[in-house]
């Protein structure tokens, strides 16, 4: 920007004392107030930390050089600054923020670093999964509103791990999607697929958070489980994932994902459901009802938190489409 059309107040003498309160000043000519309280609280706060740890040079340069490996560690298959805002509890903060749910309705869980648009559709009855060494599952879900009734037509992206722990799209030689697919939910707000039963397996540690994973002395283990997103204007983005119950990472999660409403117990397929469904019988068997809630139902319920919230901190704010301001009328 033209330094000629900016208007700033004049700062010299910088000091411990005084930087922080300079740099809010300067970033306060932005025109965007949501903008510029954002940045108010985050030059604060990391003031603040940097001033409570009397972090050194050396330390800085190191977390300068961290981010920077993050950064360079992403790709369109793989987002590594995802993965560390997982490890960091920061993923499933924001969706708990943002995605509140009634006690009813079907909680979130972290999307993790390895979704990907190259899914395919994929109708009723046929096999998310094409791994011969994994141990068959089918899945059978219904997919409802908080009022019980079905919900027709939601696009619903499904992906797991092959039995190595995998996802597809983390071998270099693959030749298309597998492990993952895109549902359409029918008429009575049901879908099913053939997959195969999800293992436990550890989070990237090739990368920065990997090392940064190690030096924390923390394990890099997910729980079994299967990611579930679901869209349908009008409703509630939510996403999720199922956890098999009994897994030695159900209560130490890498990315704290797990939570008592998404953990499931497998069961067998009958004679009946094999024939309904044309499996085998003493198959595995995962069932489910999800549960969305209209873009109502969370907006009303997360404005009432965030006023809540606001309030508690002794804050005088104002929403704006459901985001705070400074309120300084």
């Amino acid at each position: 920007m033209d330094p000629s059309k900016v208007s700033l107040p004049p700062m010299t003498d910088l000091t411990v004392d005084n930087i922080t309160e300079n740099t809010i000043r300067v970033n306060s000519t932005c025109p965007d107030t949501r903008l510029t309280y954002i940045f108010e609280r985050l030059v604060s706060h990391l003031h603040d930390f940097a001033r409570e740890t009397r972090i050194s040079t050396k330390e800085w340069m190191a977390a300068i050089n961290f981010l920077t490996a993050v950064g360079q560690k992403c790709t369109p298959d793989r987002q590594e600054f995802i993965l560390l805002s997982d490890i960091l509890g920061l993923s499933l903060l924001v969706d708990a923020i943002n995605h509140p749910k009634p006690p009813h309705a079907t909680e979130g869980s972290v999307l993790g670093p390895f979704h990907s648009e190259a899914a395919e559709h994929m109708p009723n009855g046929e096999a998310l999964s094409h791994d011969p060494k994994g141990e068959p599952c089918l899945v059978v879900c219904n997919l409802k509103d908080s009022d019980g009734k079905p919900i027709e037509g939601a696009k619903i992206d499904i992906w797991e791990t092959d039995s190595n722990g995998f996802y597809d799209v983390q071998y270099g030689d693959r030749e298309g999607p597998d492990g993952r697919c895109v549902m359409s939910s029918d008429k009575d707000g049901q879908f099913w697929f053939n997959a195969i039963v999800p293992i436990s397996y550890p989070i990237p540690v090739d990368g920065p958070v990997g090392l940064l994973l190690k030096s924390l002395h923390r394990h890099m283990w997910r729980p079994a489980h299967m990611h579930f997103m679901f869209e349908k204007p009008g409703y509630d983005h939510l996403i999720t994932a199922l956890y098999l119950r009994g897994d030695p990472y159900e209560k130490s999660d890498a990315v704290f994902g797990v939570k008592n409403s998404l953990v499931v117990d497998l069961e067998l397929v009958d004679d009946a459901t094999a024939q309904q469904y044309r499996v085998e019988p003493g198959t595995r068997l995962l069932k489910y009802d999800f549960v969305l809630v209209t873009d109502k139902e969370a907006r009303d319920l997360r404005d009432e938190l965030a006023k809540k919230a606001l309030a508690d901190l002794g804050l005088k704010m104002k929403l704006i489409d459901g985001l705070p301001i400074p309120d300084v009328d």
